[in-house]
């Protein structure tokens, strides 16, 4: 899910809203730790065949006070044999803040290494990590940044030639722009509009809302949804033109993942609504497949969930959240918006069947078979709801 949240919110100063947006963000320790690791790569610089003092030519700026030193990318580039990188890349100057930088990509690499097999690991004397762990690295980078995180990559293998970073790849997004503004907004505050334009929807649509801690619990997923959606319902290649207007947010847009979260929510309802029922005594439990009649699913809509949903559901799910096989470019595509066009258009034909056909019928036994065959049906369907939700990062509501 950062695929698009990350470069248009953390870039922005959204580290909080990361949080409230349920995003599990490595990031470095901070402290002593940075500092040693800064230090470690500063005397790396000082071995590095790579590394030379930098020459200034004549009529240039001023050299940055953080200077260290000034090294040949492309020449480390031509060395590995390394494709995909920018032809552009030529010589870094390295800077203070750049080390920094890589330090604390050193730090949040220790926080996510896990344990791979002996058979898979390559043996190095100069794995600066311990053998047995390993680490797959995508920079979530925003197109603008592009050029500047392939120094930072390239950078990262000179002084850092351990296994991890030999598995860096780049999945680049396109710029989030913003429609009419009349001042520049930062990630809090989009956040913060973006749940007070869901709170008055939501006043609008079901009356004035105690301010109790689970409705408080219901706009925040409302919002993070809303958000997720509108971010990642697009190929991350392509520009995204945010509508900050009152008017661009709803619960009931079909378009918008309150619409998906409300329609998951009416199925956990339905449920328990069966649930009581069978503890009172007026529906009996629902048995097992096995021993259901499914000829008794008849509608047009009950077979559409099945063939365009809950079989493709695997296929969707293998497009959306596997990433390509390691290859020889640096270069990666997700395909978030897969996810999200599937649960939109899953929860329009859903809430067409429901607001059609009564499920909860009379409690007569010559209707149970009926009942019982639907039930079943939309078990699957909300299961389907929760795991394509789950790729998201997103739990499904009980209620609404």
């Amino acid at each position: 899910v950062c695929v698009r949240l990350v470069p248009a919110l953390a870039e922005a100063g959204g580290c909080p809203v990361l949080r409230q947006l349920r995003i599990d963000w490595p990031c470095g320790s901070g402290g002593s730790a940075l500092s040693d690791a800064v230090s470690s790569l500063k005397q790396a610089l000082g071995r590095c065949p790579y590394a030379a003092a930098w020459e200034q030519g004549p009529g240039e700026a001023a050299l940055p006070q953080d200077a260290v030193c000034a090294v040949s990318l492309k020449s480390f580039v031509e060395q590995q044999g390394l494709v995909g990188y920018d032809p552009n890349l030529d010589v870094l100057l390295v800077t203070e803040g750049k080390l920094w930088v890589l330090a604390e990509l050193q730090q949040a690499v220790l926080q996510c290494t896990v344990r791979i097999p002996a058979v898979c690991r390559p043996l190095t004397s100069q794995t600066p990590f311990p053998s047995e762990s390993c680490c797959s690295i995508v920079h979530v980078v925003s197109c603008e940044e592009e050029f500047q995180q392939q120094q930072l990559d390239l950078l990262w293998r000179i002084l850092d030639p351990g296994t991890h970073t030999a598995l860096q790849k780049h999945l680049v997004c396109g710029p989030v722009k913003v429609t009419n503004p009349s001042s520049p907004i930062g990630a809090d505050q989009y956040f913060q509009l973006r749940k007070r334009q869901m709170y008055e929807a939501s006043v609008m649509k079901y009356g004035e809302l105690a301010q109790d801690e689970a409705w408080t619990e219901v706009i925040d997923t409302l919002t993070a949804a809303a958000i997720r959606f509108e971010m990642l319902s697009t190929a991350h290649r392509s520009q995204i033109t945010l509508d900050l207007e009152d008017s661009s947010i709803s619960t009931k847009g079909t378009k918008s993942g309150a619409f998906v979260m409300y329609n998951c929510a009416r199925l956990a309802t339905l449920f328990d609504t069966y649930q009581r029922a069978v503890e009172r005594g007026t529906y009996p439990p629902l048995p097992p497949p096995s021993e259901l009649n499914f000829s008794c699913l008849r509608e047009e809509g009950e077979w559409l969930l099945l063939f365009n949903y809950l079989l493709p559901f695997p296929e969707v799910l293998q497009q959306a959240a596997q990433l390509p096989p390691p290859s020889k470019g640096i270069r990666i595509t997700a395909n978030t918006e897969t996810v999200c066009k599937f649960l939109i258009q899953l929860s329009m034909d859903f809430s067409s069947y429901y607001n059609r056909v009564h499920i909860l019928g009379e409690p007569f036994p010559h209707l149970f078979d009926q009942m019982f065959a639907r039930l079943r049906l939309l078990g699957a369907v909300r299961d389907m709801f929760h795991s394509a939700l789950a790729t998201l990062h997103l739990p499904p509501l009980s209620q609404i």
